[in-house]
C-alpha cells in the first residue's frame, strides 16, 4: 500500500507500528536474498523504535535508507570497504527528522560505491537486483532504495541524487522518485559526492506519498491539490528524440494525459544543452576527489575499479578546470530562469531506456551503441546542474520493465512538481503495479514462498 494510506491506518490504530515493522521485516527477510536490496538490517532495533515511536506525521511507518546517510550505532559502508567498520554515534540531520516525526528505519540499502555510479553493482556487496527482473540493474547510485520501495520491503527510502542518483533507480524500478531543489533538505551526515550538487531525496510509491515525505524532510508544507488546469509545460524535445522510441512513445501518452486534464504544452530548447553534462563534471569530478583525498593516498587498491577510475580522472583535472565549471554554471543556471520564466514546467523522459542487463556497459539507442553512462548524463545533468526539482514518474513498460517521465521545476517550487505528478498519478494507474502479482519476475516470489498481503492502493 502507499506510504500515505499506511500512515492513515497506523494512526487509527487499524494497525501497530510493531505490527507494520513485522511486516516488512518478514518481506525483506523472505525477498532481499533475491534482491540484495540492503546492505544491513536493524529488526531488533526497530521493533524497540516502533513500541515508543513519536506520533508524528510518520508515526509507526517502516522506511529505508540509503547506505551513505548515517543512522546512530549502525554502519555506514557507503558499500565499500573502506568505510568497513564506521559506525556513527548520530543520525544524519534528515533521519533525526524522520525519526521525530515516528518513522521507523529498517535497514540501510544497498549503494554504488561511495554513491558514485549509475548501477549500483558494487564489487564488494554484489548488485541490486531489479524486482521487475533480477537479472537487470536498478540503476543508481540510490538502487538498494529503488528496489525496496517497488519490492514492497520498505513504505519509502532515502535515497541521494548528484546527477541522477535517485530519478535513474527510480525509473527503472517503476516507484516515483524525487530529487529536491538544492539547499532544501540537510546533507549533514551524508557521505558527500560533490557538495555543490548532493541532495537527500524521497523514493515512494506515489507523488503523494513523497510529498509527505518531503514536507518531514524539508519542516515545510507541501500542498498538492491544485492540478495542472493552465499549467504550461515545456516538451524538451531533444530529450524525446534521444529516447528509445519505445520509450519516448510511453512518455508521448503520459504527456497527452496531462493535457487531457488541463495543461498545455509545448516545444522548448534548452539553453547550452549540449555543454550541461561537461559542466557538472567539471565541478563534480574534482569535488568528489577532494573529499576522497587521504583514501586516494593510503588506500587506492581497496576502492572498485569504476570509481577508482573516476576519483583519478577529477584528481588529475587542472583546478583552472574547476573554476571554468562553477563560473558556466552560473551562466547556465541564468540562461534556463529564462526559459523557465515563461513556462511553469519541464518534463522529458525520465531515462532514454529501460533498465539494462547486470554486467551490460553499453546500450543501443536508434541502432548505435553508447556507453551506458554516456546515454544518461544528458538525461540528468541538465536538472542537478541547476539545482532544479526533478521527479520521476511512472508512466508504463516495454518488455515488462518500468518507463518513466521527468517533470522538473523552478528551484524552490517542488510542490509545483509534486502537484503535477499527483494529477497524472490520480489519472492513471501504472504506480500502482507492482512485481509480486505479474511481470517477468513474478516466478521468483513464488518460489520464495512470500505472499502479499494486500495489493498497493
Amino acid at each position: 500500500m502507499s506510504l500515505v494510506l499506511l500512515a492513515e491506518r497506523l494512526r487509527v490504530g487499524e494497525l501497530s507500528p510493531r505490527e507494520a515493522a513485522n511486516e516488512y521485516l518478514e518481506r525483506i527477510e523472505r525477498l532481499n536474498p533475491h534482491l540484495n536490496a540492503f546492505i544491513t538490517l536493524r529488526a531488533e532495533e526497530a521493533l524497540a523504535e516502533a513500541d515508543s515511536a513519536p506520533r508524528g506525521a510518520l508515526y509507526g511507518v517502516p522506511l529505508a535508507v540509503k547506505d551513505v546517510i548515517d543512522v546512530a550505532g549502525m554502519p555506514t559502508t557507503a558499500a565499500s570497504k573502506i568505510l568497513a567498520g564506521n559506525v556513527p554515534r548520530r543520525d544524519a540531520e534528515c533521519v533525526r527528522r524522520l525519526r521525530a516525526a515516528g518513522a521507523v528505519v529498517v535497514g540501510k540499502t544497498n549503494t554504488h560505491e561511495f554513491a558514485y555510479g549509475a548501477t549500483t553493482t558494487s564489487p564488494h556487496f554484489g548488485p541490486a537486483r531489479n524486482p521487475w527482473l533480477p537479472e537487470r540493474i536498478c540503476g543508481g547510485s540510490s538502487g538498494g532504495s529503488g528496489a525496496a520501495v517497488a519490492a514492497d520491503l520498505a513504505s519509502g527510502a532515502l535515497g541521494t541524487d548528484t546527477a541522477g542518483s535517485v530519478r535513474i533507480p527510480a525509473c527503472f524500478c517503476g516507484v516515483t522518485g524525487l530529487r529536491p531543489s538544492s539547499g532544501l533538505v540537510p546533507v549533514a551526515g551524508v557521505v558527500p559526492v560533490s557538495s555543490t550538487f548532493d541532495v537527500v531525496g524521497p523514493l515512494a510509491r506515489t507523488a503523494q506519498d513523497c510529498a509527505l515525505l518531503l514536507e518531514v524532510l524539508a519542516n515545510r508544507r507541501i500542498e498538492l491539490g491544485a492540478g495542472v488546469r493552465g499549467v504550461r509545460i515545456g516538451i524538451v524535445e531533444t530529450l524525446l528524440e534521444r529516447a528509445q522510441r519505445p520509450v519516448a512513445e510511453a512518455v508521448d501518452v503520459a504527456l497527452r494525459e496531462l493535457v487531457s486534464l488541463g495543461a498545455s504544452l509545448e516545444p522548448v530548447e534548452l539553453p547550452l544543452f549540449e555543454k550541461a553534462g561537461v559542466i557538472q563534471q567539471l565541478v563534480m569530478l574534482p569535488e568528489a576527489s577532494e573529499a576522497h583525498l587521504p583514501w586516494l593516498r593510503s588506500r587506492l587498491g581497496d576502492y572498485g575499479p569504476d570509481v577508482r577510475a573516476r576519483l583519478l580522472a577529477g584528481l588529475f583535472l587542472p583546478s583552472t578546470a574547476y573554476v571554468t565549471g562553477l563560473h558556466a554554471r552560473r551562466w547556465y543556471r541564468d540562461e534556463l530562469d529564462r526559459v523557465l520564466d515563461r513556462i511553469d514546467l519541464l518534463a522529458a523522459p525520465a531515462m532514454p531506456i529501460v533498465a539494462p542487463p547486470i554486467g551490460e556497459d553499453t546500450v543501443e539507442i536508434a541502432g548505435v551503441r553508447i556507453p551506458y553512462r554516456l546515454a544518461l548524463i544528458p538525461f540528468n545533468s541538465p536538472w542537478s546542474l541547476a539545482g532544479l526539482p526533478a521527479v520521476s514518474v511512472p508512466c508504463g513498460f516495454v518488455d515488462g520493465l518500468p518507463v518513466g517521465f521527468a517533470l522538473v521545476g523552478r528551484q524552490f517550487e517542488d510542490a509545483a512538481v509534486l502537484t503535477a505528478a499527483h494529477a497524472y498519478q490520480g489519472a492513471t494507474g501504472w504506480h500502482l503495479r507492482e512485481p509480486l502479482d505479474a511481470g517477468p519476475a513474478a516466478a521468483l516470489y513464488t518460489e520464495s514462498g512470500f505472499r502479499p498481503k494486500g495489493g498497493r492502493s
